[in-house]
């Protein structure tokens, strides 16, 4: 590789692990002293080293450029055989940084010759970084996507199984459309892994040189495989079931992937890092038979007879909900009587706490929406829906019941795992996004992977216009409005994000009450995204979306909409994560475009009722007196504090996760289970 792979990796490379046709890193067995360590010096590495490392792989761009001169005037055809004889070389224990070099100019003419586009010395520098083992953190708008063509070819003309993971269906079959000219113009193979798509074709798919996917797909396709291989792991059982899968009938492996060697991760926080913190489980036919409907509707007709503060008290930071003893002695009380499962002290209070979490803690628009009549979960990350997805242990029940539709059976776990284990198996992990900094320390502490900061092609000339704080929702709204129609005027394109479905109809009706009829984007529209968004960039237009909807496509301009000063964008709602607001903000002022942005929010915004200490949030009331603005300092403090305790939350759901897969392992381990 173009350099090492990271400590982490290379201190690793005795866990290899071969389970069966699978070529794959066992897992390493850390502890909290060693992540520690891991962590602090991934958190300083992209600082301290950031110069060194950064002339070194210059140094590696600049050789790229003078290789590429030789493929400049050349047929076609001669790129072809160019590559057929350039992949014998880098699959020799020999190949060197020339050979990589050369792959690299190679993809890069064929890049330009099949789409137009030929990449920026910084692109060479992110796809040079990838191939070291890193995470490029690369601006928004900067070509993540071409960016990722060049360690692509580089691996599959090495040989390896190459996965360029994406976080939705949309954005991988783009990117395939887009690239696969460039790939066959190689002698690459490139497959496309969708959601619904059968068996044998996801097999297909992944037996081409380059595979894109999304990471869900890609996780459960995973978890399929490994449930298929069950305790037949050697390479000889293997062989004896596919020679003989007559006799074997309903045994065969039939797996679809060949193995994790080279991964590529688009939005690579998103994926290894937001995503991280929710176990990813396979789930089978139904535990039992018949329709517990009933159970479930009376479930939640006790869970509405309890009193907050009372018989429960609700954590909003943490999402939980607990039971007083008045409140078990209140249960015990109106169940008396109804028999079965609620005679049964520990099975009644969990059904119940599960009632009064589909009541207080799941909001419809919020975090699930009903569509012909069903319930869909909204990401709360991207605003897009995840179809196919449950909540376990009733809670998806309790919801449909709630919201009066039609009551599917509850589900058993077949297999599960987390992203954490499941990307650290790869032989080679690398990535890119546009905000990586604030989560390096993380990223090396768990996966092995450094951080390194790319520049921007152009220089940036977007305007930071700060951030107005009021201490209603009425308020926020009523300044929001004012701001989009200012920039309006000017000629300009707005971009409001929200945090919620609710939130941007609400915001569009008050759009349209002033006159401007806006563009929706969220998870009732996540079909029509294309569109909405080639369009963002007309000069007038106002689009309000869910804060990351849209994330990965251009808002291409107007001329004139440049001219007034560029793409306007309004945050009405921080985000737990200061990254998602940096990645909201980056829709404007793309690849050396004006824009500006701003934050408008209020103070009984989620983020700072569930993570703002109360008494901050009681001295600010009282400060204000009569203004209608919190004082900027009170502001900043209340942002820093909220945000900060939400990501210390966050990140021990993410070792949470993790601790728990360990513990189920053990435990299938114990009787006797893979």
């Amino acid at each position: 590789m173009l350099v090492s792979l990271g400590q982490r990796q290379e201190s690793n490379r005795d866990r290899l692990a071969i389970n069966g046709p699978y070529v794959e890193r066992a897992d390493w067995p850390g502890n909290r002293l060693d992540e520690a360590l891991s962590k602090t010096w991934g958190s300083i590495a992209p600082y301290l080293y950031s110069g060194s490392y950064r002339w070194r792989l210059g140094r590696f761009v600049r050789r790229v450029e003078d290789c590429g001169h030789q493929f400049a005037t050349v047929p076609d055809e001669q790129l072809h055989e160019a590559a057929d004889g350039l992949r014998n070389r880098l699959m020799s224990a020999t190949s060197g940084h020339g050979e990589l070099a050369l792959a690299f100019a190679l993809a890069r003419e064929a890049t330009q010759r099949h789409t137009g586009m030929r990449h920026f010395p910084v692109q060479l520098l992110g796809g040079a970084a990838m191939m070291s083992g890193a995470i490029a953190e690369m601006q928004t708008g900067e070509g993540k996507s071409l960016t990722a063509v060049l360690p692509a070819v580089a691996a599959a003309l090495m040989g390896q199984s190459v996965h360029v993971v994406t976080v939705n269906d949309y954005l991988a079959r783009r990117d395939v459309e887009l690239l696969r000219p460039v790939y066959e113009a190689l002698g690459l193979t490139v497959g496309l892994i969708q959601q619904g798509q059968p068996q044998l074709e996801r097999k297909h798919a992944y037996a081409c040189d380059v595979t894109y996917c999304t990471n869900k797909e890609l996780a459960f396709d995973y978890l399929r495989d490994r449930l298929a291989l069950g305790p037949r792991r050697a390479s000889a059982r293997l062989l004896m079931d596919d020679l003989f899968e007559a006799a074997f009938a309903g045994q065969s492996h039939r797996l679809v992937l060949r193995g994790l060697q080279f991964a590529i991760i688009d939005e690579a926080d998103s994926v290894l890092i937001d995503e991280a913190r929710t176990p990813l489980i396979l789930s089978g036919v139904p535990n039992e038979s018949g329709n517990k409907a009933q159970l479930y509707e009376t479930a939640l007709r006790l869970a509405r007879q309890l009193v907050a503060g009372e018989d429960f008290h609700l954590a909003a930071s943490e999402k939980t909900i607990r039971l007083t003893e008045h409140g078990e002695r209140t249960l015990s009380g109106l169940t008396s009587g109804l028999g079965e499962l609620w005679d049964i002290r520990r099975a009644r209070e969990e059904l119940v706490r599960q009632a009064l979490s589909a009541i207080h803690l799941f909001g419809r628009d919020k975090q699930y929406i009903v569509s012909e009549g069903k319930i869909q979960i909204v990401d709360e990350y991207t605003g897009r829906v995840m179809p196919d997805r449950s909540w376990e242990h009733g809670l998806h029940q309790l919801i449909e019941a709630k919201e009066s539709c039609v009551v599917t059976e509850p589900s058993t776990t077949l297999a599960r795992t987390t992203y954490q284990r499941l990307f650290r198996r790869y032989l080679h992990l690398c990535g890119m996004t546009g905000t990586a900094v604030e989560t390096s320390g993380e990223m090396y502490g768990v996966y092995g992977v450094h951080v390194v900061p790319i520049p921007t092609n152009r220089p940036v000339r977007r305007t930071d216009l700060g951030f107005r704080v009021f201490p209603t929702s009425d308020l926020k709204w009523k300044s929001v409005v004012e701001s989009a129609l200012e920039a309006t005027r000017k000629g300009r394109a707005v971009l409001i994000g929200t945090r919620s479905v609710d939130a941007s109809e609400h915001v569009g009706r008050m759009l349209s009450a002033a006159g401007v009829e806006p563009a929706i984007l969220n998870a009732r529209q996540d079909r029509r995204e294309a569109e909405i968004v080639a369009n963002a960039g007309q000069p007038g237009r106002v689009t309000v979306a869910t804060n990351m909807a849209g994330r990965g496509t251009d808002i291409l301009l107007h001329r004139d909409v440049k001219a007034a000063g560029g793409l306007h964008v309004v945050l009405t709602e921080y985000h737990e994560s200061r990254r998602i607001d940096r990645q909201l903000f980056g829709r404007t002022g793309r690849q050396g475009d004006p824009g500006s942005h701003e934050a408008i929010v209020a103070l009984d915004d989620e983020l700072f009722q569930r993570f703002a200490n109360p008494h901050l949030l009681q001295l600010i009331r009282k400060t204000l007196f009569r203004k209608e603005r919190v004082p900027a300092a009170l502001g900043r403090a209340l942002r820093i504090y909220s945000q900060s305790a939400a990501e210390r939350l966050h990140a021990h759901a993410r070792r949470s996760a993790v601790a728990a897969e360990d513990r189920f392992n053990k435990l299938l381990g114990f009787a006797g289970r893979d």
